[in-house]
């Protein structure tokens, strides 16, 4: 995702010429955005394929878009059901929460866990540069925890929320996964005497799909060669100007001074990684560090899942592929383990 710095032709008007062209984004000299391959956006509401019905919560800066299954309205109202935090991908530059991968892909997770889902709509850079997408996401957890809304507080199990992503929305996902607000989070609960104790309240797990992590070392097979190591960070520092480099924490969770990985909230981790993912090495050089973090105490906890002969975010293109649909079985029976 190179960045070019072009200089209008002769006749151009110089507003009209481009500073930075990622392919997903392209940013003009007079300030002016555009997303070319971002599909339009499609409108909450009824699901037909899957019974599943959506809203979205428009919560100041961000909002969220929750997704109620089908199951909500056939079980008890004892049976509550996992809660599905969801954080799309996108670079940090593009795409949404009613993108129509992400909203046709969180209807049938939705459906077929099932679970109560809220997909996360944050800023987005250039506009916002990060940590707005960071705080945002973080916000939407504690909104979520906060069971604020009706559809949380009827149906959502709180002892059971799942933090999901792919790509830079999986990237995310680590970010709250270790954060001191989430790892130490305290929420009042029946002592059973008419108290308000409190009990420490852990996330039961976490979906990394894909996720964008990067470094100034090399993992694996990833080029070694400098200028390869520095362009698969641009977008990043672009996204993030202030960020410390490639080795800042929240890319590379791997790089000394990092959150210990010990730390993450959740009882357990999964990772979904892509033969022919350029992020491949670093999903699986993270599962193995989380896992290796957890030590024997935790073993069992850490799942990888490597799909073969695909790319990144292969899912999202190719929807009905059987490959798509045994990620997503893996995805249900990891949110459904006990």
């Amino acid at each position: 995702m190179a960045s070019t710095n072009n200089t209008a032709p002769s006749g151009v008007d110089s507003a009209d010429e481009v500073l930075h062209e990622f392919g997903i984004v392209r940013v003009y000299k007079s300030g002016r955005v555009e997303r070319p391959l971002v599909a339009p956006p499609v409108a909450p509401g009824l699901d037909g394929a899957t019974g599943v019905e959506s809203r979205d919560v428009h919560l100041g800066a961000y909002s969220v878009r929750l997704y109620l299954p089908p199951a909500a309205a056939a079980t008890a109202p004892s049976a509550r059901l996992p809660v599905l935090v969801y954080v799309h991908g996108g670079g940090f530059v593009a795409e949404s929460a009613a993108s129509p991968g992400c909203h046709r892909f969180l209807n049938r997770l939705t459906a077929a866990c099932p679970a109560l889902g809220v997909s996360v709509e944050y800023r987005l850079a250039p506009e916002h540069p990060l940590p707005a997408a960071y705080d945002d996401a973080l916000a939407a957890l504690k909104w979520t925890l906060s069971a604020a809304d009706p559809w949380v507080a009827a149906h959502g199990d709180l002892d059971r929320v799942f933090l999901a992503g792919d790509s830079a929305g999986a990237n995310i996902c680590h970010y709250l996964a270790v954060h001191p607000d989430v790892v130490d989070a305290r929420t009042p609960q029946d002592d059973g005497k008419g108290g308000g104790a409190l009990a420490r309240r852990r996330l039961k797990g976490a979906v990394l799909i894909h996720p964008w992590f990067w470094g100034s070392e090399a993992v694996g097979g990833e080029p070694r060669h400098p200028a390869a190591r520095a362009m698969g960070a641009r977008l990043w520092l672009f996204a993030c100007p202030g960020a410390d480099g490639m080795d800042d924490p929240r890319m590379n969770p791997l790089a000394p001074g990092a959150p210990g990985l010990g730390t993450m909230a959740g009882e357990r981790v999964m990772v979904c990684a892509a033969e022919h993912d350029f992020l491949r090495w670093r999903s699986r050089a993270y599962a193995e560090a989380v896992a290796a973090a957890r030590g024997a105490e935790g073993e069992g906890s850490v799942e990888l899942l490597e799909t073969e002969g695909e790319g990144h975010v292969f899912y999202v293109y190719k929807p009905d592929g059987d490959k798509a649909k045994a990620m997503l079985d893996r995805i249900v029976s990891f949110v459904n383990a006990p």
